[in-house]
């Protein structure tokens, strides 16, 4: 955990959810460190936060899947740490919740998984297996005021528009030019955890920003070995270099020549994308 930080739990109070995620954020504040922020005094007034919030860095707890909580932080424009939803958190543990309140043996084992969650992921990050290339040249189209960016070599794609480059048997997994473009700023990359098997065209995470939320699409199946650390407090690098400093997974690849029948090669996408940028007019 960071020297200092600030957690924001969801205001849906009144269902069971709401209630765990404020358990959990009065649990995670009796730490010195840790300071509880009040989504409604945050609604009404920012400035009565910014000192905390400059200070260190922002965990969302959101109770269900309506996100009230991430929705105020992306609204806010504030740079989240981590996020961690009540509800899905429950599901993995095959609990039901419910929408009344209530406190057994079930909602303390969901406060507790929730607790071990958060920022756990860090210290099961191994060092990177992945080479990376010297450099990545760019094929380049416009469209209106766009200009998109498409690698010339070593990428392949899938027509969700999620790439993988390989390096041996490792591979990094990220989304294109086209995607950052669409979503503008981008405010929180929300990665699978490390170890998570998944086959190709599974759900890897997500990426969010003020306008949408974007659903990683996997171009290839494998395992979880590692995710882009530095998006945490930088998310905005997946809008500054998609393909390079912008990655957002890497994984252990299952079977890559299978995996490759069903993607794209750079010049393939890069046509691909002509198309489609002209036919949505975008």
């Amino acid at each position: 955990m960071s020297d200092s930080l600030c957690v924001l739990p969801c205001n849906g109070l009144d269902k069971c959810a709401g209630d765990l995620s404020r358990r959990v954020a009065q649990e995670m504040a009796k730490s010195e460190e840790v300071e509880l922020i009040c989504p409604v005094l945050l609604n009404q007034n920012k400035s009565r936060y910014e000192k905390a919030l400059e200070a260190g860095s922002l965990t969302v707890i959101d109770g269900c899947n309506t996100r009230c909580a991430s929705k105020l932080a992306a609204d806010l424009e504030l740079a989240i740490k981590e996020k961690v939803n009540v509800s899905e958190v429950a599901k993995s543990l095959d609990i039901k919740l419910g929408v009344e309140i209530r406190e057994d043996q079930d909602t303390q084992a969901v406060i507790q998984a929730v607790l071990g969650k958060i920022n756990s992921s860090a210290a099961e990050q191994v060092e990177s297996e992945f080479v990376e290339p010297e450099s990545v040249e760019y094929n380049t189209f416009s469209h209106g005021k766009f200009i998109f960016k498409v690698p010339k070599a070593n990428y392949y794609f899938n027509e969700n528009d999620c790439w993988v480059t390989v390096s041996g048997n490792m591979a990094r997994v990220g989304v294109s030019d086209y995607v950052q473009q669409n979503l503008s700023d981008i405010l929180y990359v929300d990665p699978p955890e490390i170890g998570d098997e998944f086959e190709q065209f599974d759900d890897l995470g997500s990426i969010e920003s003020s306008k949408a939320v974007f659903e990683i699409v996997s171009p290839v199946a494998g395992t979880v070995v590692a995710v882009n650390a530095g998006l945490s407090d930088a998310p905005e690098q997946v809008n500054e270099s998609p393909y390079e400093k912008g990655w957002l997974v890497e994984v252990r690849l299952s079977d890559f020549e299978e995996d490759q029948d069903l993607l794209h090669d750079c010049p393939a996408y890069f046509k691909f994308l002509k198309r489609k940028v002209a036919e949505i007019d975008v």
